[in-house]
């Protein structure tokens, strides 16, 4: 009775109030898409079974106020394992073709920052089975008479399914009983990946040479038929054996032609081969002809481990690899290495001195080095010792130590490196040896330049200046704070000339940079080093850079800017601008954190700006200053907001709250406006009557004569005595409330998916499908089926049959009503059953209409169906309306049922169902019109049904 008096003021009343409702996020997830099941295991979590490639569609449903912003996330398969680093925040989550790997558990989060965040989770469990792959291994004992009476032959058979698969061997078409075989053995093998089964032929016989199936089945999960493979074991079975033309090396020249061939010399049946490359894939340019791989005009990115594999699925696969090496030479570098033992970095006579060179080559051990003193080739003296791999020095390098130095010795050393009978240039370095040639570096910075400063954005260049050295040496440039990367995202830079230039620079590059000299190209001494500081400069970072402020007219407001950093750090100016207008007023100190004080009045609400300076540049603080309301926060958790009118209109509670009523001017009203493609159909201005918001309280306003079943548009904006709000909307829609029979229940048009709690039969041939005029098939058949719902609008929907293929005559499709539950409605006193009235519209054209039967299913013990209406044949191009009178035994379902007529031309549509407690009322318009059903006893006589029908009236009166 409350929530009568309830339903009937929120009536009378457009404007109503309600309690608070700000309320912590609460969330549920609900699946669609191609799900095979949704089930619960033993530790309550919920699992979603679907197969691979369908799509996954999952929502979670939130509530809350305001309204929770929802993100999902992905676990690989348990609760410890981290999260994806991807989020997807929407409350539908949808994956296209889902694929194995993408199964796990998906967590669904609502946060509306009230309260703890809501987290719920479903395990999404991918079903697949791929085909098996079947191998065929073979052992042979003692020779004791035939060969191959002695042979025991393996089939193994691997797949790799979810849920797991069972196995089935047949030979031939028979299927191989291990209990009725015993020259069989079927087992598991341990340790094998995938899931295997082997079938063991013990000591062949004549008739285990045949055709051998593995067949495979996760019966038929997911629709997943069964995959097999079949195998013929002949007397020449036999394991793949191959041959290279090549040896397991080939060494070229970059541009040279490369052929492989990989010859099959043994295998039965015929062996597959195949080529790959490790690592990465084969080149662009390789052609695969059978067994042949041609290279064309190699590279030295083409080089590689080139891998023959010949399958034939007997045995192990036959492999072998080539090396493919390309010659490569580059970066031909000296070093001139004093007497090592007497710590000198200078040369003199009487003492040893080592000159090294080193070519970075591919092979390197294959590369040939030769020195030349002024042009003559050196060999190996009292004096000059030629060292083909220097000990001392890195993998590849060449010296040649000249022993106890003399003035013949002062000379010019060529060392050149080549690849010999390569088409590969050879490199060359020359040094020159004397006493004037050769002295130790002096690293330096040019005045000022220790400290280099630079606007953000802009370029640098730090100097190392190399003074007084021979021969000069590269400057390699690093980071001095550890583990910090040089800009490029190298650990040292190389510059032939010590400067190092820095493009768009940013403040993370601020800090100490480390300039040393280079031991190669140059003398082998210790380094030479010193540091150059980069400082970049900045403008004033400041706090807030946007802050919305909301006030009441006539109180003070302050703005405070906060400077964060600076660099320089000195502040230079401050200026406070409204609208883009300087506001004149005295300096403030730089030294003090920028703010303004002023009362807020109709006159002067705007943008404010405070503009901070340093010697770099400028930075703003934007304050919107205001004394417009903030905006409404719509409502979303309405229960029933539809309401049904006449006329095939409805209407819908709009509720919302306010955001801190509080904190601006009083708010007055309302402007509420709805729209329908950009349209206005309705602006109008609600009134508080004085009442003022309260934080957390619902507000609501009816919105009457929307049409069915469309959506619309509805905008709301805050009203006070000086200014309205920003609008924010949202889009309202149609949905057909569904529960037992009540009073209050009215018509269901399937306008919205979820059909009134209507169900379709899982015990027909075929389903119900909900269409409007603008679903429609184009290319359906034409002269049947309706145009559009019973109401006559494009945008309405209905339910109907689809006679065409792959449908055949006597296919049946029912649709089943929610469960009522007589039980909990009583019937006036001293009556017995409750009757009820069912009443629907049905469309029936074409020339090969079959039949609708409606159905009354009483559940009990045992659940009953009885016809209580049926039509056949063509009935017209119009809609019909048909309806009758029930007085159900107890708790009910109506059964529409469509069955298929003789061809294609036989659609059958039914619309605006209701089922209301009471008879029907009389109208002359249908034949049937006041037919009474009594479930589980007699028909009614016609006196009785007069007698009922007056005893009806009679109580009607009364209760009146």
């Amino acid at each position: 009775m409350e929530l009568f008096w309830i339903l009937l003021l929120s009536r009378v009343y457009a404007l109503a109030w309600g309690q608070g409702v700000y309320a912590p996020a609460n969330a549920q997830i609900v699946h669609s898409g191609a799900a095979c099941n949704v089930k619960d295991d033993n530790i309550s979590e919920r699992i979603y079974t679907i197969k691979e490639g369908d799509t996954l569609v999952l929502q979670c449903i939130v509530k809350g106020h305001p309204r929770p912003q929802v993100r999902w996330t992905k676990t690989a398969g348990s609760a410890s394992d981290k999260f994806q680093e991807t989020s997807i925040y929407n409350e539908t989550l949808r994956i296209e073709g889902i694929q194995r790997v993408q199964g796990g558990r998906y967590y669904c989060k609502a946060d509306n920052g009230v309260g703890v965040a809501a987290i719920k989770s479903i395990r999404v469990d991918v079903q697949y089975l791929d085909t098996p792959v079947l191998t065929v291994h073979q052992t042979i004992s003692d020779v004791r008479g035939s060969y191959y009476q002695e042979k025991t032959v393996f089939l193994r058979c691997t797949v790799n399914s979810n849920p797991p698969a069972r196995f089935i061997w047949k030979r031939g078409n028979m299927l191989i009983e291990q209990s009725k075989d015993n020259g069989v053995d079927i087992y598991e093998p341990l340790y094998t990946q995938g899931e295997t089964k082997v079938l063991k032929l013990k000591n062949l016989r004549p008739k285990d040479f045949a055709d051998y199936t593995c067949q495979v089945s996760v019966r038929n999960v997911c629709n997943i038929e069964d995959k097999s493979v079949t195998f013929r074991l002949t007397n020449a079975t036999a394991p793949p054996m191959i041959r290279l033309s090549v040896n397991d090396t080939v060494t070229v020249d970059p541009g040279q032609d490369v052929l492989l061939t990989c010859e099959v010399t043994a295998g039965f049946p015929q062996p597959k081969v195949t080529w790959s490359r490790y690592p990465g894939s084969l080149p662009l340019s390789a052609l695969v002809r059978g067994t042949t791989l041609n290279l064309r005009a190699v590279t030295p990115t083409d080089a590689g481990f080139y891998n023959c594999t010949a399958v034939n699925n007997v045995g192990n696969p036959a492999r072998k690899n080539i090396n493919l090496v390309v010659r490569t030479m580059s970066n031909l570098t000296f070093q001139i290495t004093p007497d090592s033992n007497k710590d000198s970095e200078t040369i003199q006579m009487g003492r040893d001195l080592k000159l090294s060179c080193h070519v970075d080559a591919t092979p390197q051990d294959k590369v040939n080095y030769t020195w030349y003193k002024n042009g003559a080739p050196v060999f190996t003296s009292e004096s000059l010792i030629l060292l083909r791999s220097d000990p001392d020095m890195a993998p590849g390098t060449s010296s040649l130590e000249i022993v106890d130095m003399k003035f013949r010795d002062l000379a010019t050393y060529s060392c050149v490196a080549n690849f010999p009978g390569s088409r590969v240039p050879e490199l060359r370095v020359d040094v020159n040896i004397s006493q004037n040639s050769v002295s130790p570096p002096v690293l330096s910075v040019p005045p000022g330049g220790q400290v280099v400063s630079v606007r953000e954005g802009g370029n640098a260049e730090l100097v190392c200046l190399v003074g007084d050295g021979k021969p000069r040496p590269p400057i390699l440039w690093s980071r001095t704070e550890k583990d910090l990367l040089m800009p490029s995202g190298t650990a040292m830079v190389e510059t032939p000339d010590g400067r190092l230039r820095l493009r768009n620079v940013s403040r993370d590059m601020m800090g100490m940079y480390r300039c040393q000299t280079a031991p190669y190209n140059g003398l082998n001494i210790k380094r030479r080093e010193t540091q150059v500081q980069l400082n970049v400069q900045y403008p004033p970072i400041l706090d807030p850079v946007s802050q919305d402020v909301r006030s009441r007219n006539y109180q003070m407001v302050t703005l405070r800017c906060t400077v964060q950093r600076s660099n320089p750090p000195r502040i230079t100016e401050i200026r406070w601008f409204r609208n883009g207008d300087l506001m004149r007023m005295p300096m403030p100190d730089p030294k003090e954190t920028p703010e303004l004080k002023f009362k807020l009045e109709p006159t002067n609400n705007g943008s404010y700006e405070c503009r901070v300076s340093n010697n770099v540049g400028m930075s703003t603080c934007t304050f919107n200053v205001s004394a417009k309301p903030y905006n409404a926060e719509f409502y979303y958790d309405t229960p029933n907001p539809v309401r049904i009118l006449k006329g095939n209109n409805y209407s819908y509670n709009l509720q919302w709250t306010q955001k801190d009523p509080e904190a601006t001017d009083r708010i007055i009203g309302y402007w509420i406006n709805v729209r329908k493609n950009k349209q206005n159909l309705l602006s109008r201005q609600t009134d508080l009557k004085g009442k003022e918001p309260e934080k957390g309280v619902l507000l609501s306003y009816t919105i009457p004569d929307l049409r069915i079943p469309l959506s619309y548009e509805v905008r709301l904006a805050p009203i006070t005595t000086y200014s309205t709000g920003d609008y924010v909307s949202r889009i309202i829609q149609y949905s057909e409330p569904y529960t037992y029979p009540r009073p209050s229940d009215h018509v269901c048009g399937f306008e919205d998916e979820r059909i009134c709690g209507f169900s379709q039969d899982r015990s027909d041939v075929f389903d119900w499908t909900r269409q409007n005029h603008l679903t429609q098939n184009p290319k359906r058949s034409a002269n049947t089926g309706p145009e559009t719902d019973r109401s006559g609008t494009k945008e309405g929907y209905y339910m109907y049959i689809e006679a065409s293929r792959p449908r055949v005559q006597g296919d049946n499709a029912r649709l089943l009503s929610p469960l009522y539950n007589v039980s909990s409605v009583r019937g006036p006193k001293g009556s017995g059953r409750v009757p009820y009235c069912v009443s629907f519209y049905y469309h029936m054209k074409g020339k090969h209409i079959g039949t609708l039967n409606v159905l009354l299913r009483v559940r009990s013990i045992a659940s009953v169906d009885s016809v209580l209406w049926t039509k056949s044949g063509h009935q017209g191009p119009d809609w019909k309306k048909a309806f009758f009178d029930i007085s159900p035994s107890g708790p009910f379902q109506i059964v529409f049922e469509g069955i298929r007529g003789p061809s294609f031309e036989g659609d059958i549509a039914i619309d605006d169902v209701s089922i209301t407690i009471g008879k029907c009322k009389q109208e002359n318009t249908v034949a049937n019109a006041g037919k009474t059903v009594l479930i589980g006893g007699s028909h009614s006589l016609p006196l009785a049904s007069w007698l009922t029908f007056g005893l009806s009236c009679l109580l009607s009166l009364l209760y009146r």
